[in-house]
């Protein structure tokens, strides 16, 4: 990136400095270090990476098939494989780059308690902040529920804030009745930030055997076919989140600048990109190119510029 394009995109994310407002999604690039293989490829393109999900111990994820290609997306239904949490912080982070850029664990878990304490693990790590994974509709047990539910988003949140000064961002679930009351509720709890939005339920079908395709039957859609629904949540979290600078990641089928653009017009002061890595693994620097011509066309000299200026019709 050219000294200019980076004083453009760089913004402040819940004390953090990013140099893009570009994201990598939790679940897309491993724990950091998957796409640093690919030629031409650097975290230093994005403003913060999401490590994999990561439970207190090691899971085996769901059985095959796990990922399978649909209309203008995927499904997925890994079941959050990770070799757990004290590996990831003795192994995985030491050999992380932080000059590259920031990192940003993902907690889950099938418990409160066992939120809390992977929160007071990393607490005492180089990661850079949090984000509380309340909200995976591929496993059989504890997130999906806890996320769709505004009670219990706000006692994980609340457990998890009393573990860490350090930035927490709550990943909600557009699978609910009122995101915006949820994220009221998980405000009031201390959350620092939101990344919205989480997957969608999904299925896919084998008609010859008449089963599912995905071992765990459903699994979380991804991918432009979830875009409109992404920036609506986004919007109405937005609403909620303004009158408390509460920063917002918004994230749900960002493939080129436009989408970018789009979600931070929304409401979003940082963007997510997840499956368009999946056949473009060079597509953040297309994106941060994009969204630089764009501001020089609007006479925009910083990306905050841009958050929260939509103009609703009527």
């Amino acid at each position: 990136m050219h000294k200019s394009q980076k004083s453009m995109l760089a913004s402040e994310f819940c004390g953090m400095r990013f140099d893009t407002p570009l994201v990598l999604l939790s679940g897309c690039v491993g724990f950091g270090e998957e796409y640093t293989r690919v030629k031409g490829f650097t975290n230093r393109d994005v403003g913060a990476v999401c490590l994999k999900g990561t439970t207190l111990e090691p899971r085996l994820g769901n059985a095959p098939h796990r990922v399978i290609e649909t209309p203008a997306g995927m499904i997925n239904a890994i079941g959050l494989q990770n070799p757990g949490t004290s590996h990831v912080i003795n192994e995985i982070l030491p050999k992380l780059d932080f000059e590259e850029t920031r990192f940003i664990a993902n907690v889950s878990g099938s418990t409160i308690e066992e939120y809390a304490e992977v929160v007071r693990l990393f607490d005492d790590s180089d990661i850079d902040a949090m984000e509380i994974n309340i909200s995976c509709p591929n496993v059989k047990e504890g997130g999906v529920a806890f996320g769709n539910d505004p009670d219990m988003s706000a006692r994980v949140v609340e457990a998890c804030r009393k573990q860490t000064k350090k930035p927490l961002i709550t990943k909600l679930s557009p699978n609910q009745t009122d995101i915006a009351e949820n994220a009221r509720r998980c405000i009031e709890a201390g959350t620092d930030g939101f990344a919205v939005i989480n997957t969608l339920m999904g299925m896919a079908i084998d008609v010859e055997s008449r089963t599912p395709i995905i071992g765990n039957n459903q699994g979380g859609l991804s991918g432009p076919a979830i875009k409109p629904v992404a920036l609506l949540k986004t919007h109405q979290v937005y609403q909620v989140c303004k009158g408390h600078s509460i920063p917002i990641i918004g994230q749900g089928g960002i493939c080129t600048a436009n989408d970018a653009i789009e979600f931070m017009i929304a409401g979003a002061s940082a963007v997510g990109v997840g499956t368009a890595l999946f056949y473009d693994p060079l597509v953040c620097k297309t994106i941060n190119d994009g969204i630089v011509d764009y501001m020089k066309r609007h006479d925009l000299t910083d990306v905050s510029q841009l958050v929260g200026t939509l103009v609703l019709n009527g």
